[in-house]
């Protein structure tokens, strides 16, 4: 070991003694914590709008967090003049559900799960108190979202590690960590450990979805250059065309994972439920059983 990380660890030593203290667990009456970490500001929205409307609904304390600002993620412009637009619509997003919002300064397409992000993300998660977190699977068509995945995955446990990051009071429970639903199926399908109908909330979800102009009416990076309608009436019938995508896109969770909704909300409920999210829960955190996942999950 290095004179240099002896001596690190002997000042976050002192500094431990002097009276840094760890961040205290959440008590059975607190509202909880959560946050939900996407790759872009789009991401969040998708994986867990509804939850997260749900949640503030109840008092319960929602933080999304992008780990890139997008700046790629259009056909026609990019740079810095797409990473603040698509901050504000990640900030009129987060005024829709009554969350909290924030977006990191990596370039879209470049994230990497170094040393430094995996800090940064101990950090973060650590100075929300986090009590769940929720980001992508390690097994994804994009690599920010596998790379999300591998970083989600290592900051578990090293959240509880209190010369990891001594700087940022460490957690004394560590949280309970979910990944967010998707469709891939190698090298392991997704398991919906927890399905949530998100009918009564649909509207904000749908809101967001209309928010995210940048990215779903002008179909971000990947239009090509496609002619947009300027007219009213032509507006109007994309803004149809992006509602019947999106409202299909959340009925089809609902429908891939209708034997969870029964066994959550009883067969009546769970055949009627017609828009869902859905959550596996990562083993390297917390395990959590069923009545704690009621819990985190009180709808």
């Amino acid at each position: 070991m290095t004179p240099l990380r002896l001596a690190a660890l002997a000042l976050a030593a002192a500094v431990l003694a002097a009276g840094l203290q760890p961040a205290p667990p959440a008590s059975a009456q607190a509202p909880l914590r959560i946050m939900v970490l996407g790759a872009h500001p789009d991401d969040c929205e998708l994986d867990a709008g509804g939850c997260a409307a749900k949640w503030a609904a109840l008092g319960h304390k929602v933080k999304f967090v992008s780990l890139t600002n997008g700046d790629i993620g259009h056909s026609r412009i990019a740079g810095g003049p797409l990473a603040q637009r698509r901050i504000a619509e990640a900030k009129r997003c987060a005024e829709i559900l009554g969350i909290e919002t924030e977006v990191m300064d990596n370039h879209d397409g470049e994230l990497e799960p170094t040393l430094e992000n995996r800090r940064k993300l101990t950090r973060l998660i650590r100075n929300w108190r986090a009590d769940v977190v929720i980001g992508h699977r390690p097994n994804d068509y994009h690599p920010d979202h596998r790379n999300v995945g591998v970083l989600m995955q290592d900051t578990a446990y090293m959240v509880t590690v209190p010369f990891f990051c001594p700087d940022t009071p460490h957690l004394t429970r560590n949280p309970v960590f979910l990944f967010s639903d998707d469709n891939f199926q190698k090298p392991n399908p997704f398991q919906g450990d927890v399905v949530i109908a998100i009918d009564d909330v649909i509207e904000k979800k749908m809101a967001c979805v209309r928010a995210l102009e940048s990215q779903f009416f002008e179909a971000g990076a990947t239009r090509y250059g496609g002619i947009l309608p300027t007219d009213e009436a032509g507006r109007a019938a994309r803004r149809k065309q992006v509602d019947a995508e999106f409202l299909g896109r959340f009925s089809r969770t609902a429908d891939r994972h209708r034997a969870q909704l029964r066994q959550w909300y009883g067969d009546a409920k769970g055949r009627a439920a017609k828009y869902a999210e859905a959550f596996e829960v990562c083993e390297y955190g917390r395990r959590p059983d069923r009545e704690e996942l009621k819990r985190i999950f009180p709808f």
